[in-house]
């Protein structure tokens, strides 16, 4: 599982095992608790060109609504973020804001 970034009490995680998929996507994982599960799915592109969307969620409108924004102001380096846990390489996570 790569780490691409922080936001609030998120963490965006891109899991290797996903480089399959049709599309590209980070899950989100709210930070604090004692068992990481997903908590939002969000795609990121649509045939290879720039496309933010949610695909599943568990959070607010409000909460939706910052990752969409924040993700689409940051899409370049977490798409690099993908592309380096996909090859396993080491990922550097950093804090993103909206």
């Amino acid at each position: 599982m790569g780490q691409l970034a922080f936001l609030k009490m998120f963490i965006l995680v891109s899991i290797p095992t996903d480089a399959n998929d049709n599309r590209r996507h980070v899950h989100v994982f709210k930070k604090g608790r004692r068992r990481l599960h997903s908590v939002a799915k969000i795609w990121i592109e649509s045939n290879g060109m720039k496309c933010v969307e949610i695909a599943e969620s568990q959070l607010s409108t409000k909460d939706n609504n910052m990752l969409v924004e924040a993700i689409n102001n940051h899409w370049e380096f977490i798409n690099e973020q993908i592309t380096k846990s996909f090859r396993g390489e080491k990922t550097k996570p950093r804090n993103i804001e909206k």
